[in-house]
This record gives structure tokens, sequence and C-alpha cells, in this order.
């Protein structure tokens, strides 16, 4: 029952992005670029996506104290905006503006067939890989200099 309703919940999130044109990189480009032919549309897709994920947080999460198909939420509790969040979100702005598609709705693109998309998605996989191996470096760099101090 779980995987059947992440699905139903995956197929219901790609729709939305299709209705509402996110998998059109040029859609998502105008909306990016304010001081040319700016396109406020994709504004009220967040206001919308907004509203819904507020009235089912404060009426279905924190109303319960497990979800239905579940034994606990999995809310995150950090709260510290540190280097490696502020460099991903950098870094997943800079695709996100350059390309015009994050992963979302690149996904939903796959079933067009277009080539553009499947070096998207090749290249986005590459790039979770380095920024793992990165921070696995980084982490060994600190995990050594700790030892030698």
């Amino acid at each position: 029952m779980k995987l059947f309703s992440a699905f139903i919940a995956g197929l219901l999130f790609g729709i939305g992005l299709i209705i509402a044109n996110m998998v059109d990189p040029h859609k998502v480009l105008s909306f990016l670029d304010i001081t040319g032919k700016w396109d406020a549309s994709l504004a009220l897709v967040m206001a919308a996506g907004l509203t819904i994920f507020s009235s089912g947080y404060f009426l279905l999460v924190k109303a319960r104290k497990k979800p239905l198909l579940g034994e606990r939420f999995f809310i995150p509790e950090r709260q510290i905006i540190d280097n490696k969040l502020l460099v991903g979100a950098i870094f997943f702005g800079l695709g996100w503006g350059l390309s015009g598609i994050c992963p979302g709705p690149a996904l939903a693109n796959v079933l067009t067939g277009d080539i553009k998309i499947f070096v998207f998605i090749a290249f986005m996989l590459m790039g979770m890989y380095c920024a793992r191996l990165l921070i696995k470096l980084t982490q060994n760099k600190v995990a050594v200099a700790q030892i030698v101090e």
C-alpha cells in the first residue's frame, strides 16, 4: 500500500507539473527573466502549491502523531543554514536558471522522448555523484587534519 500511495502521489505531482506547464523550460525561463518579458503565471502555481501543502501539513501532519501508512513522520530537524546547504542551493539555482528545468519536471519530461531531457538527467546524476564524492573527500580531509593536530 505504501508503494501504491507513493506512486499515486508522484503521478499527481507529475500531472500537476504538466498542467502548470512547469515542464516547459521556456515558460520557466520567462518566469526567471524579471528584467525582460516576465511571465508571472508560475507565481500562481507556487502560491497554489504552498496553500495546498500548508493545508495538508496543518490538517494531516500536525494533527496526527503518526502517518496513515508509516510508523513516524520524517520531518527535518536541522535548522542550521551551513555551507553545504548554501553551496547546494547556489548550484541548484544556477542549473535551474541556465536550463529552465529542475529534477521533478525533468523526470516528467522523460515521456516526451526529447534527447535534451536525457542529457539533462545524465548531467544531473553526474552532478549528484560529484557532490557526494566531494563531500566524502572533504570529510576525509577534516578527519585527517583532526588526527594530525
